[in-house]
């Protein structure tokens, strides 16, 4: 049986209260894009087929999820335009997160499906979670929690000003 600080697994408890609260009958990732209240969503950036936003359940600060707008849980569903259009967003969300975080790192991925890990199966998006070496310290490996130690105030703020700054921001 491992232990939460045997460091072949990762440990993210504090996302329990997103596993365990309530969950709403439609699709949050289609309810955000719709609402236009883009600072309450957490949207930084909106381009033609896909937006960016900030995990409310993040792993790290400045933890980003590109979306595309169409409802899809496969990327073989997803038209060629749109996937075209997500990588280029993954390109652009990585020198931004560089540049506003000088992270050593960033995580860049996709869960298909309930049993590879997806919160939302239903809508694919894709994560950058930007790592800093040493960024797993003592509060995670003993206590099970995770410090994030800016407000998401401040990072919206601090992330909208790059992504402001794209020339296909379709806001």
């Amino acid at each position: 049986m491992s232990k939460p600080e045997d460091p072949r697994y990762l440990y993210s408890p504090w996302r329990m209260d997103y596993i365990l609260g309530e969950k709403a009958e439609d699709c949050v990732m289609c309810r955000y894009q719709q609402l236009g209240n883009d600072e309450e969503n957490l949207i930084l950036y909106r381009a033609k087929h896909c937006y960016v936003m900030m995990n409310r359940y993040p792993y790290n600060n400045g933890h980003l999820m590109i979306v595309p707008y169409i409802h899809k849980s496969c990327l073989s569903d997803l038209d060629s335009e749109t996937w075209l259009e997500m990588c280029e967003t993954i390109r652009t969300t990585e020198r931004i997160l560089m540049a506003s975080y000088h992270c050593d790192g960033i995580n860049i991925g996709l869960n298909l499906g309930c049993a590879a890990g997806a919160g939302i199966a239903e809508h694919l998006h894709v994560h950058l979670v930007p790592r800093w070496l040493g960024d797993s310290n003592f509060m995670t490996v003993v206590c099970g929690e995770r410090v994030i130690p800016e407000y998401f105030e401040t990072a919206y703020a601090r992330l909208k000003q790059e992504f402001a700054k794209l020339p296909n921001n379709k806001e």
